[in-house]
């Protein structure tokens, strides 16, 4: 593995614990797709730091059991901000 894959691995999973981003937050951030910060800290990470992977993993795991929560907020405040534009 090239050496700058694994210090974005590496990054990428500091990021992610550091600020409890999810994937979507992460990709924004360091410009890559969602596919990419996945295989990063699933399999790359796994294999250069597997105490870093676990802890990264943890974070990831707890956004997923949240993301229809956070969906159904976005929803709420979009129709929320619908409803208003219609009263001006």
């Amino acid at each position: 593995m090239k050496d700058y894959i694994e210090e974005r691995a590496i990054d990428i999973a500091n990021y992610i614990i550091d600020y409890n981003a999810t994937v979507r937050q992460t990709a924004k951030q360091f410009g890559i797709s969602k596919s990419t910060v996945h295989k990063d800290v699933t399999e790359r990470l796994s294999q250069i730091n597997p105490a870093l992977a676990k802890e990264a993993r943890k974070v990831l795991d707890v956004n997923k059991s949240e993301r229809h929560i956070r969906g159904g907020l976005a929803t709420r405040e979009k129709y929320l901000h619908q409803s208003q534009k219609g009263i001006k």
